[in-house]
């Protein structure tokens, strides 16, 4: 099942890069973007998963003798998911003032902007 996990991962990231080099529209590179991150959450969850692991909240005094889920994987991936929130909304923000401006999304019209 790992295996899978990292297949799909792979598959993601692979998936969301081809659209952002065969995009046309900067929406479009957006949303190939954020299937890549997703790539990454699914990776960095199938990093830290172990089969039939609890969670790792524990009560005072209890031992520990089971293998716990790590917390550190799982808060990297809750951070990820904001951050890839985050910059999915500004480069979305920064389509729409691109578009305002210059009436056009493909970025081989975008002129000004060449150096």
């Amino acid at each position: 099942m790992r295996i899978l996990a990292y297949g799909v991962a792979g598959w993601l990231i692979l998936a969301g890069a081809y659209g952002m080099v065969r995009s046309r529209n900067l929406v479009h590179v957006t949303v190939c973007l954020s299937v890549a991150q997703s790539g990454t959450y699914v990776l960095l969850l199938a990093i830290g998963y172990q089969w039939g692991a609890p969670a790792p909240v524990f009560s005072p005094g209890s031992p520990i003798k089971l293998p716990v889920v790590d917390s550190v994987v799982q808060s990297l991936a809750f951070t990820d998911i904001v951050v890839s929130a985050t910059v999915t909304a500004l480069l979305l923000a920064l389509a729409i003032q691109i578009h305002k401006t210059h009436r056009t999304l493909d970025p081989d019209e975008l002129q000004s902007l060449k150096g």
